[in-house]
C-alpha cells in the first residue's frame, strides 16, 4: 500500500466569455499537494503550506483539500487515515483561477491513490463536481486541456475541446480579491430570449475559434450577456485594462472565472505587447497587477 503521494493540479480559467458555468481550460500554473500517512503516534491531521499566500491556508479540518480527501474515504466506506498534507501554492487565492478546484481535485486524487484507486476517473470527476457545485473548473483541472461540460439525467457529459497552439492565454491578476459568492450575487435570476440566443451563438463560435485558431472569429466570440456585464462593476479598472489589451492586439478580454483576474487571448506575435498593456493600464488605475503569459495545460492533474 502506498504511504505517500504528490499531486500537481493546474489552475483553470472558466467561462471564457459566453461559456458560463460549462466551459473551462487548464493553465500552466500549479498547486502541488503531498499526502503522507502519519504513524499511529502522530496526530490525526497535519497541514503545512508554502508559497504565495501560504499564511491564509487553513491548517485544520476546514481545509478544502482535506475535506475532499475525507469525502472520498466516506464514498468508499473506509476510515480516513491519519494524514500529513504539504501544500505548495502557485495559484493565487480568490482571483478567478480555480484555486478551490485545485484543492478539491488534489484531495480526491491523493485519497484515491492512497486507498488503492478504488474509484475510476469518471467517478472522481463526479465527486469533484458534487463538492464544487459546477464542472467548469474541476473538469479541466483533472483532465487538462479545454472542456465543455453539460449536465444530463445520466450525469455530466464532458466534451474535450481542441485548443489551437497559436492562441495564447495572458492573465492580468490584480492585487485584490473577489469571492465567487459575491460575484454570483450580482447576477439576475432571469434573462431575455435575445440574451440567451446571443450567448448560445457566441459559445458555438468560440468553440470553433479556439479549435481552428481563427482570430476573426475570436474577436466576435468572446462577448457575453449572461454574467460579464453584471460583474464588471465589481472589478475596478476593468474597462481600461480591456481596452488596453484590445488596442495592443488581443483578440478579446474576458473575466477569468468569477474574477477579478482578466484573461486576454492573443496571437503569439502580440503576447508581449498585450501583457505590458494590461499591466500598465491597471497600474495607471492605481492597482498593482501581476501579468502572466501562459499556455493551456494539456496533462491535467498528475502524480509525482
Amino acid at each position: 500500500m502506498t504511504d505517500a503521494v504528490t499531486v500537481t493540479v493546474p489552475a483553470t480559467t472558466a467561462n471564457l466569455g459566453p461559456g458560463f458555468d460549462c466551459l473551462g481550460a487548464a493553465l500552466t500554473l500549479y498547486n502541488r499537494f503531498r499526502f503522507s500517512r502519519l504513524s499511529l503516534t502522530e496526530p490525526g491531521l497535519k497541514i503545512t503550506a508554502i508559497g504565495r499566500e501560504a499564511d491564509r491556508v487553513s491548517a485544520d479540518e476546514t481545509n478544502l483539500a482535506y475535506r475532499a480527501f475525507v469525502r472520498l474515504y466516506e464514498k468508499i466506506g473506509q476510515p480516513t487515515p491519519s494524514i500529513s498534507i504539504e501544500i505548495d501554492l502557485g495559484v493565487p487565492l480568490a482571483r478567478g483561477l480555480g484555486s478551490s478546484a485545485t484543492a478539491i481535485v488534489g484531495g480526491l486524487l491523493g485519497a484515491n491513490q492512497l486507498a488503492g484507486e478504488p474509484l475510476s476517473q469518471e467517478e472522481v470527476i463526479a465527486l469533484a463536481i458534487a463538492i464544487e457545485g459546477h464542472p467548469d473548473n474541476v473538469v479541466p483541472a483533472l483532465k487538462g486541456g479545454c472542456s465543455l461540460s453539460v449536465e444530463s439525467d445520466k450525469g455530466t457529459e464532458i466534451c474535450d475541446i481542441p485548443w489551437h497552439q497559436d492562441i495564447i492565454p495572458i492573465l492580468a491578476i490584480p492585487a485584490f480579491e473577489l469571492s465567487t459568492t459575491e460575484a454570483r450575487k450580482v447576477l439576475p435570476l432571469e434573462y431575455s430570449r435575445a440574451d440567451a440566443i446571443f450567448n448560445a451563438a457566441h459559445l458555438g463560435l468560440l468553440l470553433r475559434a479556439v479549435e481552428t485558431g481563427n482570430g476573426d472569429w475570436l474577436r466576435v466570440a468572446m462577448e457575453d450577456r449572461i454574467h460579464q456585464p453584471y460583474r464588471t462593476t465589481l472589478i475596478p479598472g476593468y474597462e481600461a485594462v480591456r481596452s488596453a489589451a484590445l488596442a495592443a492586439g488581443a483578440y478579446g478580454t474576458v473575466i477569468s472565472g468569477a474574477g477579478p483576474t482578466l484573461l486576454a487571448l492573443s496571437e503569439p506575435a502580440r503576447k508581449a505587447d498585450v501583457a505590458v498593456a494590461m499591466a500598465t493600464a491597471w497600474q495607471q488605475e492605481g492597482i498593482q497587477a501581476e501579468v502572466k503569459v501562459l499556455q493551456v495545460d494539456s496533462q491535467g492533474a498528475n502524480f509525482f
